[in-house]
Parts: C-alpha cells; sequence; structure tokens
C-alpha cells in the first residue's frame, strides 16, 4: 500500500468514526418529539414499500451513484471514491438550493440488504437515512426506509418539522420512481 493509498483510507476511516460518533448522537430519541423551549426536535418518519423486480437487482439502485438511474434530480457530487462509485465508507456532497450537506455512507452490504447514509446540513440539521431490503419473492423486493432528523440549534427545530413533513410522502414517490425506473429497464429487456 502506498502513502497515497494509507491516507486515502485513514481519511475514509476518520470520516467514518465521526459519522459513527453522529449515529450516535441522532439516534438517542427513537421518536418524533415536539420542542420544548431550548430542547432541540428530533424526527422519525418511516415508510415501506414493494420494488416490482428481484432482490439482487433493486439492492443496488440505493448505492448513491446507482440512484442517479431513477431519480432524475439525484446529483451528489463524490469526494470519495473518485470516479464515483458505490462502496462502504462513500463520501460525496448534495446541494440543496443555495445550501450544501456533505453525506457519509455508513453502512453498505447489498448481500444483507442494509444501506445507510448520515449527512449534516449547514450545521443545523443532522440525518440518518436507514434503508433495509427484504425479499418478497422471486420478483418482488421489500423496503423499508427510516429517516431520523435532529435539529443541531434551536432555530432549526421547525425546519427539521418541515422535513419530516416532506418525509412522510416520500414513500409513495420513491415507489412511483424505482417501480417506473425497473419497468423501462424490463421493457427494454424484453423487446
Amino acid at each position: 500500500m502506498s502513502a497515497i493509498e494509507g491516507g486515502t483510507a485513514m481519511s475514509a476511516l476518520h470520516l467514518l468514526l465521526a459519522a459513527g460518533l453522529m449515529l450516535a448522537a441522532v439516534s438517542t430519541s427513537l421518536t418524533a418529539q415536539e420542542p420544548a423551549p431550548g430542547n432541540l426536535t428530533h424526527t422519525r418518519t418511516e415508510f415501506s414499500f414493494t420494488a416490482n423486480a428481484p432482490f439482487e437487482q433493486v439492492a443496488p439502485l440505493f448505492g448513491a451513484n446507482e440512484e442517479r438511474k431513477w431519480s432524475p434530480d439525484w446529483n451528489p457530487q463524490f469526494l470519495y471514491p473518485q470516479p464515483a462509485h458505490d462502496q462502504p465508507g462513500m463520501v460525496f456532497q448534495v446541494m440543496h438550493g443555495q445550501h450544501s450537506s456533505i453525506w457519509v455512507n455508513t453502512a453498505f452490504d447489498l448481500a444483507a440488504g442494509h444501506i445507510q447514509y448520515a449527512y449534516i446540513l449547514n450545521d443545523a440539521m443532522a440525518t440518518v437515512i436507514d434503508i433495509h431490503l427484504t425479499r418478497e419473492g422471486p420478483q418482488k423486493t421489500g423496503v423499508t426506509v427510516v429517516y431520523e432528523r435532529t435539529a443541531l440549534v434551536p432555530e432549526a427545530n421547525e425546519h427539521v418539522q418541515h422535513f419530516a413533513k416532506g418525509d412522510e410522502k416520500a414513500g409513495k414517490e420513491w415507489k412511483e420512481a424505482i417501480n417506473g425506473y425497473l419497468a423501462k429497464i424490463s421493457s427494454r429487456n424484453n423487446k
């Protein structure tokens, strides 16, 4: 291993350790709650749907790079690895209008059907997205997604609640986008 490769591995390790600490702080509360004066809001939103394709075809679609296939507005800018490739520990930036967030992949086990990301938006909100996939038959894959969001400052409490309301609608959007993409691919393959 070269010094450069060792440095990259250490940088990735440091990012993963930092993400782990962030996850520990974020996951202390498991239920949505209204903030008391001076408290920080934490929300938890869960949704499930069925993807109409085999597990082995669906699982990779939850990698940050592969998600571009079914989510046309998704455009992560990969910092690690270069060139962009889905793998454990990937790090990328996502723009949110004029704001940006740095995302870290904290779990990427396609065989087990577990993918997880953590990100911080403008020192205001921490988010963990936890995805679990299950085999529901030869042509069906169950998808369960949990969003946990935590305000990092009291001024962000309302912002966190706004995002959580959007998360409640995401299940239908994800289901339609993924199944639309899978139907298109199936149609091409059957021609």
